[in-house]
């Protein structure tokens, strides 16, 4: 695990990350400053290591960590095998989009909607419905009140491209359509996009290839 997990120290959050596994998945933790309230989002490998995360972050609050919510950005299975044992050790709820919520190791606590809006003591996030990477994909969108949005966007959207939809002509389509109406559209440039793997962008890095990323088909 690297020294320090904080990547974004903001007003109200912080947000830390770990890279976990041979995929490089990306585990991100939101940690309120007043209250102590956190969303883990994608407890995808390494038990040990996301209780280490939760560990540094109780240098972020005043109050007593208090983790509330683990979210999962999609079914795939290199996003979900820590989550049985994050739940055993923690006992703590549990959301994914609801098409994807079945495919889960875990009974789901918290079925995510487009649009829909978790509120934690001290912050808010809402979920993106992206479709295409897997039926129930989500992105999970935190809005700075003094600062750019940052989006949590699991493996529908990277430096570089949408996420894989299998050549999918159908899937692919979907994607880049969510993708560009529901985030490129709603969102500026200034945001910044934390992906399901590797390092995060700015939708402004990302902007100017949309149409080329339409025009190859992936």
């Amino acid at each position: 695990m690297p020294m320090d997990s904080l990547i974004h120290s903001l007003r109200d959050i912080t947000i830390r990350r770990i890279s976990v596994g041979e995929m490089d998945n990306n585990v991100y933790l939101l940690t309120a400053r007043a209250s102590g309230a956190q969303l883990l989002i994608d407890a995808a490998d390494d038990l040990a290591a996301i209780q280490g995360l939760l560990a540094d972050a109780a240098a972020d609050t005043s109050a007593t960590p208090k983790l509330a919510l683990v979210a999962t950005t999609h079914q795939h299975w290199d996003h979900v095998r820590a989550l049985p044992g994050l739940v055993e050790a923690t006992g703590v709820k549990t959301a994914a989009g609801t098409e994807d919520a079945p495919e889960l190791p875990v009974p789901v606590d918290v079925l995510l909607d487009h649009g829909d809006v978790g509120n934690f003591d001290g912050f808010d996030v809402m979920a993106v419905h992206l479709r295409g990477h897997t039926p129930g994909s989500i992105a999970l969108v935190y809005q700075d009140p003094e600062g750019p949005a940052h989006v949590f966007s699991g493996d529908s959207l990277f430096p570089g491209g949408v996420g894989n939809t299998q050549k999918d002509p159908a899937r692919f389509a979907q994607l880049i359509t969510d993708v560009s109406e529901r985030l490129f559209d709603v969102y500026p440039d200034d945001t910044v996009v934390h992906p399901g793997h590797g390092q995060p962008t700015t939708l402004g890095a990302e902007r100017p290839h949309l149409e080329e990323w339409r025009a190859r088909g992936w």
